[in-house]
């Protein structure tokens, strides 16, 4: 069990990920690297963790009524597939407004779990972005709807709770407390629980955020951002300046090679933020003999027509192979 509560069935699967040490992605480094690999949990990313624990605590209080109450939330894919479980296994009915950007592979996933998914198709004025207009339709929906409820992912001190357990799992299994560790930032939730917990343990961990330039989460923006799920359009109301020791700010094309070098050299096929973090992790000063953790949000299936197709890496980016097309020979010295 994740360690959130009494729950049978599926959701009893949620926490508890392998923590693995990997030995080649950086060949000769002086520091001993292990990932957090959440693409395990049973709707197949971390954000499983943050929709368990908030739908579950609403339907605790109350707030949330098993075949009655309808959820509301704005998501780009991971949590919406999370809340889409857990509310089909609730017999809850479950609402997901997502924008042009989600992968239609998510959307999919989403439906198959009998929720409903809006699509809102104009950017927001002020910003060009579509998060603010997503927030706003989720706001409509919920007022109008009956017994309608919105978990909030970008302000719920849930979401964050539910990473301190993210965080407890990983000294669990190193039976110590890593010297750094390695996240991506989003809704923020992971992060201000991984650190929330190091401050409350008083344990001597470097908390590293890894953030998309072109996301607003940390600085003004620079450029496109084309992978969902890393980075935020607005900073959200769950981040405080103080919870990272050191934030790396990585773009597109580099979290792109990253997630092609993490499935070259060791065999992981996980998303866009992944790459992200092993990208941020090559370019810490880290001293000879640190112990680093990073967490691996989700798999690189749903990555399969963007991040792992040559055709479009080509297309937004052009010919870039050579980045990574040397992976086999180091793999092969190592």
């Amino acid at each position: 069990m994740g360690g959130y509560g009494a729950e049978a069935g599926v959701l009893s699967a949620v926490g508890s990920t392998p923590l693995v040490e990997l030995t080649r992605l950086l060949p000769g480094s002086p520091f001993t690297l292990y990932a957090k690999l959440e693409a395990a949990n049973p709707g197949g990313s971390i954000k499983d963790r943050s929709a368990y624990v908030m739908l579950s605590e609403a339907i605790h209080t109350g707030t949330v009524i098993p075949g009655r109450s309808t959820v509301v939330e704005s998501s780009s894919g991971n949590l919406g597939i999370g809340l889409a479980q857990a509310c089909r296994y609730f017999d809850v009915r479950f609402i997901c407004v997502v924008d042009p950007r989600t992968n239609p592979q998510n959307i999919a996933i989403m439906r198959a779990y009998g929720a409903e998914v809006h699509t809102v198709t104009e950017r927001d004025p002020a910003t060009g972005e579509y998060l603010p207009t997503r927030i706003r339709r989720v706001r409509e929906l919920t007022a109008t709807l009956p017994d309608a409820y919105c978990p909030n992912q970008y302000a719920n001190p849930l979401n964050a709770w539910a990473h301190q357990t993210t965080m407890r799992e990983i000294v669990d299994s190193l039976g110590k407390p890593p010297d750094y560790l390695v996240c991506t930032v989003s809704s923020c939730g992971t992060l201000r629980g991984c650190s929330e917990y190091v401050r409350e343990h008083d344990l001597p961990v470097r908390i590293v955020a890894v953030d998309a330039e072109s996301s607003a989460i940390f600085h003004e923006p620079v450029g496109r951002r084309l992978i969902p799920g890393h980075g935020a359009a607005v900073p959200p109301a769950l981040l405080r300046l103080d919870l990272a020791d050191e934030v790396v700010h990585v773009n597109d094309l580099d979290a792109l090679v990253g997630c092609r070098r993490l499935v070259n050299r060791e065999a992981i096929l996980a998303g866009g933020s992944s790459g992200a973090v092993v990208t941020a992790v090559s370019r810490l000063d880290i001293p000879a003999g640190s112990t680093v953790a990073v967490i691996l949000p989700d798999s690189g299936a749903r990555y399969l027509d963007t991040i792992y197709d040559d055709a479009w890496v080509e297309v937004h980016f052009g010919d870039v192979a050579d980045l990574w097309k040397d992976d086999a020979m180091e793999v092969a010295r190592c």
